[in-house]
């Protein structure tokens, strides 16, 4: 079992920044695939960023392209997702998940272990 626990959302305005973490419990950390999916409020959860188990791979979506940008430390059991230049349709619960694979999955049925979320608010 893999225990996430996401940190670092909040409410920002417009054009502002936000750093969010997920901490991972499990030692191993280094051979798990990670990735960063949001839901808004009546929508599904889509993907945003993923990255490979070494960091050398990474992976996001075209609305978050050049804003967003997905790292992890594995000596801290820990991947980032830094947000910069948000915007009003960013405002969502953002979820990390995590999946033992060389791969760098993109879709949320490929991942098998998740976080409670954090929410990020961004004011226009």
């Amino acid at each position: 079992q893999v225990q996430l626990v996401e940190s670092g959302g909040g409410l920002v305005q417009a054009g502002g920044s936000l750093r969010l973490s997920c901490a991972a419990s499990r030692r191993l950390f280094s051979r798990y695939a990670m990735g960063w999916f949001r839901q808004a409020p009546g929508k599904e959860r889509e993907f945003v960023a993923a990255i490979s188990w070494s960091g050398g791979i990474t992976y996001y979506t075209d609305s978050v392209k050049g804003r967003f940008t997905i790292s992890r430390d594995n000596t801290k059991n820990t991947v980032y997702l830094q947000m910069n230049s948000l915007r009003p349709e960013d405002t969502a619960v953002y979820y990390c998940a995590a999946d033992r694979t060389i791969e760098v999955p993109t879709t949320r049925d490929e991942y098998n272990y998740w976080g409670q979320g954090t929410q990020v608010t961004v004011s226009s």
